[in-house]
C-alpha cells in the first residue's frame, strides 16, 4: 500500500478538523453537556454570594449532591470522549452506619468537591462561551443570506463593504470554535480525570504494597515448597538408599562364598549407592538445609564453611532472626559465593561476615584470590544477583584483577 502524499496528509488533516468533523461537534457536545450538569453548582454558589451568612446549607447542598454530580459528569465523558474514570472504591456506602463520616475524612471527596464548586462552573462558562462564538461565527458567515433574506422595503443599502468584514470574521470564528472548543475539553477533562478519580500517587502506592505482598506470598510459597521437597526426600529416597546400601554392605560382608565376578557386582553397587547418598544428600542441603529450619543462620553458615577446602573466617552478629525466605536466600547468597570461590577465584582464605542492623541484613564475603568476578561471565553471580533481587535485595561485587575480591550483600528484612 502506497504511502499518501503531503498534499493528500494535509487534505485528511484539514478533513479531521474541520468546522463539520466529527472531532469538532465531539469536543462542542462535551463541553456543552458541562453547563444542565453545573447548575446546582452555580444556583449554590450565587445563593451564596446572594446570603453569605448560609454558606454551610448551600456547601451542605453540594456535598450531599456529590455523589450524583460524579457520576454524571463520569458518564458525560465517558459517552462523549470514552474517558474512563475510574470510581474510587468505597467499604460502605455514605448512607450507611460508618460510611459517612470516612467520606467526609477522604481527601478525594474534598478533591471532588473542589472540581464541582471551581472547575464544573468554568466548564460550563467556557460550553456558553463556545456556543456563543457558533452562533456569532454562523450569523457572521451567512450575513448576506439574512439581509437577502429581508423583505425589501427594510432591506438596508449601501452595506456590503460592511458586512464583507462580518463574513470574514464568522468565517474565522467558524475555523476557531473546534479549536476552543476542543482546549475548553481537554482542560475540563484534564481536571476531571485528576479530582473526580481516585489519587494517581496513592493508586500506585496501593498498588505497589499488594504487588510487594503478592511477591512475598509466593517466595513463602516456594519457600515451604522447597521444605516440602526437602522432607520427601530426606524421609523417603534418602533413607530407602541407606537401607539399600546396608543391605549391600551386609550381603558383601556375608556372602563370603560368592563367585569373584557376583562379589565385584556387589561391591560395585555398593559403592555406587554411597555415592547416590552424597549426591542425594548435597540436593537435600541445596533445597532447603533442615539445620537452617531449625537452629538458624548462624549454624547452617557454619556447616558451609567447615565443608569448604580452604580456611573460612565466619562472622555473624544476628540480634534476632529474619523472616525465613530472607534467612534462605541470605543462606543460598554464602554458599553459592563461597562455592565460586572455591570454583574460579583460586583463594587461599576467605573472610564471612553477616550482620543484622535494624531491618537491614548485611552479608560480606571477601577472598585473597585472583579477582575478576564478573556476572556477565557465567560464573553463578548472575544468578546470584537474581535470587538477591527476588527480595528487593543489592549486591556490589568490588573485584579487580589480581584481587582481591569483595562481595557485598543487602537484604531487607522486613520481608
Amino acid at each position: 500500500m502506497a504511502t499518501p502524499g503531503p498534499l493528500r496528509r494535509a487534505y485528511d488533516w484539514t478533513a479531521a478538523h474541520a468546522p463539520w468533523s466529527a472531532w469538532a461537534w465531539r469536543n462542542t457536545a462535551l463541553v456543552v453537556a458541562a453547563v444542565p450538569v453545573a447548575v446546582p453548582a452555580v444556583l449554590a454558589l450565587a445563593y451564596t454570594f446572594s446570603n453569605p451568612g448560609h454558606i454551610l446549607k448551600t456547601l451542605g447542598f453540594v456535598l450531599l449532591l456529590n455523589p450524583l454530580l460524579t457520576r454524571l459528569q463520569r458518564s458525560r465523558f465517558w459517552s462523549l470522549t470514552g474517558l474512563d474514570i475510574p470510581k474510587i472504591p468505597w467499604a460502605r456506602p455514605w448512607y450507611r452506619w460508618g460510611g459517612l463520616i470516612p467520606r467526609l475524612r477522604a481527601e478525594s471527596t474534598w478533591r471532588q468537591y473542589g472540581y464541582h464548586l471551581v472547575v464544573s462552573p468554568l466548564a460550563a462558562v467556557g460550553g456558553a462561551l463556545v456556543v456563543l462564538g457558533w452562533a456569532t461565527g454562523a450569523a457572521c458567515a451567512f450575513v448576506y443570506s439574512w439581509v437577502w433574506a429581508l423583505p425589501l422595503s427594510v432591506r438596508p443599502t449601501g452595506w456590503t463593504g460592511d458586512y464583507v468584514a462580518f463574513t470574514i470574521l464568522g468565517v474565522l470564528l467558524l475555523i476557531a470554535m473546534p479549536w476552543c472548543a476542543a482546549l475548553v475539553a481537554a482542560l475540563d477533562g484534564r481536571a476531571a480525570a485528576v479530582l473526580l478519580g481516585p489519587n494517581r500517587a496513592k493508586e500506585l502506592e496501593r498498588r505497589v504494597e499488594d504487588l510487594a505482598e503478592s511477591r512475598a506470598d509466593i517466595l513463602d510459597a516456594a519457600d515451604l515448597e522447597r521444605r516440602r521437597i526437602e522432607r520427601d526426600l530426606h524421609d523417603g529416597a534418602q533413607q530407602r538408599l541407606v537401607s539399600l546400601a546396608m543391605n549391600l554392605g551386609i550381603a558383601r560382608a556375608t556372602l563370603t562364598d560368592l563367585p569373584p565376578e557376583a562379589r565385584a557386582v556387589i561391591d560395585e553397587a555398593h559403592r555406587e549407592a554411597k555415592e547416590a547418598i552424597e549426591e542425594l544428600s548435597n540436593l537435600v542441603r541445596g533445597l532447603h538445609p533442615a539445620v537452617l529450619e531449625d537452629r538458624g543462620l548462624d549454624a547452617a553458615i557454619s556447616g558451609i564453611a567447615a565443608r569448604a577446602p580452604f580456611p573460612v573466617e565466619l562472622t555473624v552478629d544476628l540480634a534476632e532472626r529474619p523472616s525465613p525466605t530472607v534467612e534462605a536466600v541470605a543462606y543460598f547468597v554464602v554458599s553459592e559465593t563461597l562455592a565460586n570461590v572455591a570454583k574460579h577465584a583460586r583463594a587461599t582464605r576467605c573472610s564471612v561476615q553477616v550482620r543484622r542492623r535494624a531491618q537491614l541484613l548485611t552479608i560480606t564475603v571477601g577472598d585473597n584470590g585472583v579477582g575478576g568476578a564478573d556476572p556477565a561471565g557465567g560464573t553463578g553471580l548472575l544468578g546470584l544477583r537474581k535470587r538477591v533481587g527476588s527480595v528487593d535485595g543489592t549486591i556490589r561485587i568490588n573485584s579487580p584483577h589480581g584481587g582481591p575480591t569483595v562481595i557485598t550483600v543487602e537484604l531487607p528484612c522486613g520481608l
